[in-house]
């Protein structure tokens, strides 16, 4: 199957397609145009209950702890039908991409995490590891870790650590535990993705068990094909698709406010204009093709791992590649936008300032960095890329 994977075919109807969840986005957009999100820095309780009503954070748990078990492609498209509503509501929404993180836990500490049903939402303050020494009953685990997206609601949350034994300290891991025992500060004072709320965490002396963390990006102890895609790049993806759906917004906005735009100095309207005209197309064109190109590496790689092949280094290489593209061409699109609205596109309270805003910070993220093209190019000559980019 070319277009679609047959996984795909079983859940034939977006996630988003329902009455209920369509509702939901028109709530988040007229939300987010009153600024409820960045004024109080976070997304609201009810919209993240609405989420796990809606399936948001059971998407990609296996069937058998009770989830929906969709595939990548059906996440990502998902998040970017959420983050034309708002991208801060799709930056904390791509997060239910969690499973894949929290595969690596023993299973029997999978088991406890889904008891009480698949929807748990889950945030992570990764870097930098923490020194956490082995005591009776765990790791003792202290620190403060930044750039915790989502954590306002979420039920767990995983820090990063470095065990220490003695002197010696071990491979990375993630430390588990419940959003009860992690203090949140409220440092989260940015230009984009405001409502993010991407806060510090801190922890104070709580002891976490061994089987409670994870060596992060470690083997997956799930054997559903989702565990079987590049975890990396899937981190990367579910991010990235947040730049397309807020360009996808920032265009839809444009065209929307054009016809009834006039110049104060008497030139015709902006939808009449053929340099407009030309710019618009070209962003059109230039969005839709970083789109296609993105779906497609997912597709492809999603259909290797159907077939019972694994992902190889050059499929992975374009899933990367493609996703700082994405993030890129989605920042240059809305801006671009935001040029062709004149000064009304500069004022706070319009949309365009927001979305131009949530786009640049995207692609200041690490994994869309411009690192990428150094190892995609690498891969290309047949060479190696740096550690941690596959």
């Amino acid at each position: 199957m070319s277009s679609l994977s047959k996984l795909d075919c079983q859940h034939a109807a977006p996630i988003t397609s329902s009455e209920e969840f369509q509702t939901l986005l028109a709530d988040i957009r007229e939300r987010a145009q009153a600024e409820e999100f960045d004024r109080q820095k976070f997304i609201s309780e009810d919209v993240i209950e609405r989420f796990k009503a809606l399936g948001v954070y059971r998407a990609l748990v296996p069937k058998r702890f009770g989830g929906d078990e969709r595939s990548p492609v059906e996440f990502c498209r998902m998040v970017e039908d959420i983050s034309v509503a708002d991208g801060s509501a799709g930056w904390v929404a791509s997060f239910g991409m969690n499973p894949v993180y929290l595969a690596a836990l023993p299973l029997a500490t999978l088991k406890l995490l889904y008891e009480d049903g698949p929807d748990v939402v889950f945030a992570g303050g990764i870097f930098p590891p923490q020194p956490a020494a082995f005591v009776p009953g765990g790791l003792e685990v202290n620190g403060r870790w930044k750039f915790s997206s989502g954590c306002m609601g979420a039920t767990l949350i995983g820090v990063g650590i470095a065990p220490k034994n003695g002197e010696m300290f071990g491979l990375p891991r993630l430390a588990v535990m419940p959003r009860e025992q992690v203090r949140i500060e409220e440092t989260w004072d940015v230009v984009g993705l405001i409502g993010t709320g991407s806060h510090d965490v801190v922890v104070e002396s709580v002891v976490v068990p061994e089987e409670w963390t994870f060596v992060r990006g470690g083997p997956s102890n799930l054997d559903e094909p989702m565990f079987r895609y590049p975890s990396l790049s899937f981190a990367t993806q579910v991010l990235s698709v947040v730049g397309l759906g807020v360009a996808r917004a920032a265009l839809d906005y444009l065209s929307g406010m054009a016809s009834g735009r006039f110049s104060v100095t008497g030139a015709p309207a902006l939808s009449d204009r053929p340099l407009a005209q030309m710019q618009m197309a070209k962003a059109e064109a230039e969005l839709r093709a970083a789109r296609a190109w993105f779906y497609e590496a997912m597709e492809n790689a999603w259909n290797s791992i159907l077939a019972g092949d694994p992902v190889s280094v050059e499929q992975t290489n374009l899933l990367r590649l493609s996703s700082t593209h994405a993030t890129r061409v989605a920042a240059e699109v809305t801006r671009s936008a935001q040029m062709l609205s004149g000064m009304s596109g500069v004022y706070r309270e319009s949309p365009l300032s927001r979305f131009v805003n949530d786009t640049l910070v995207i692609t200041q993220h690490a994994f869309m960095g411009d690192m990428t093209y150094q190892n995609a190019g690498a891969i290309f000559f047949g060479n190696k890329p740096l550690p941690g980019y596959l």
